[in-house]
């Protein structure tokens, strides 16, 4: 049974940065993609961030292009988000999520993922 569990959430002004962090464990991390995904209140869930299981592929919403950064240590099983530039509107619950030997595109989607943290806050006061 794969657990995750994420870190690193918190209160930061506008215009400041966070890294998010996600703990991997119970089956074999290099084989999973891993995805970041938020919510806000009243908001349905919404695709972040992810990147491949192999090859380092990322993929981004539109909304943190050039601000947020996804990356993965295998060595350490362990995923990040980088968030730059925060906005008072990337206040939500970030969560990581894992897909098995999963690629492509339809990593935006929630419906490859096979497993889901807990879950962080992330605020952002204006």
């Amino acid at each position: 049974q794969v657990q995750l569990v994420e870190s690193g959430g918190g209160l930061v002004q506008a215009g400041g940065s966070l890294r998010l962090s996600c703990a991997f464990s119970g089956r074999t991390f290099s084989n999973y993609a891993m995805g970041w995904f938020r919510q806000a209140p009243g908001k349905e869930r919404e695709f972040v961030a992810a990147i491949t299981y192999v090859g380092g592929g990322t993929y981004y919403a539109d909304s943190v292009k050039g601000r947020f950064t996804i990356s993965r240590d295998n060595a350490k099983n362990t995923v990040y988000l980088q968030m730059n530039s925060l906005k008072p509107e990337d206040t939500a619950v970030y969560y990581c999520a894992a897909a098995r030997f999963r690629a492509g595109p339809i990593l935006g989607e929630t419906g490859p993922y096979d497993y889901w943290g807990q879950g962080t806050q992330v605020t952002v006061s204006s």
